[in-house]
């Protein structure tokens, strides 16, 4: 048994649309994009009646994509969850960026909360810590070279 690669990450969102904006904004490029409905996708999430619209979006170099999801049916009742760094599961995604201090600069005039200040970790990488739309988080690192 071999592993390749990670594919993609899945994040489900109320506001599509403002998400991909973010993220299109942000720099990724959209993949592909459509409504997903039927048996198939029932048995593969393990819920029942699924109708929802995903957009796959991807890093210019092409590596990991990022699926943005947004369920019709069946709807989530809870509301949009902001939780901290600390809790547990899978909690941000990062992105290794170039010019971090330019990046942050664009998010901050965007409106996007930037939570952390940008710390070097020893001689190797600056790192960053921003929230995107629906509690998103991510962290942003630029490899000192």
């Amino acid at each position: 048994m071999k592993i390749n690669r990670i594919d993609h990450v899945g994040v489900i969102v109320n506001d599509l649309s403002a998400a991909k904006a973010f993220f299109l904004d942000f720099g990724l490029e959209v993949q592909g994009e459509g409504e997903v409905e039927g048996e198939w996708v029932d048995r593969v999430v393990g819920l029942n009646n699924v109708k929802g619209k995903c957009v796959v979006l991807q890093p210019t170099d092409g590596q990991a994509n990022i699926e943005l999801f947004k369920f019709y049916t069946p709807s989530d009742e809870q509301d949009i969850q902001k939780p901290f760094a600390n809790t547990l599961g899978i909690r941000h995604i990062a992105f290794a960026v170039e010019d971090i201090e330019a990046v942050v600069a664009k998010l901050k005039k965007k409106g996007t909360e930037i939570f952390s200040e940008i710390q070097q970790y020893e001689d190797s990488y600056k790192l960053c810590y921003v929230r995107g739309p629906e509690g998103i988080i991510l962290e942003l690192a630029e490899e000192i070279k």
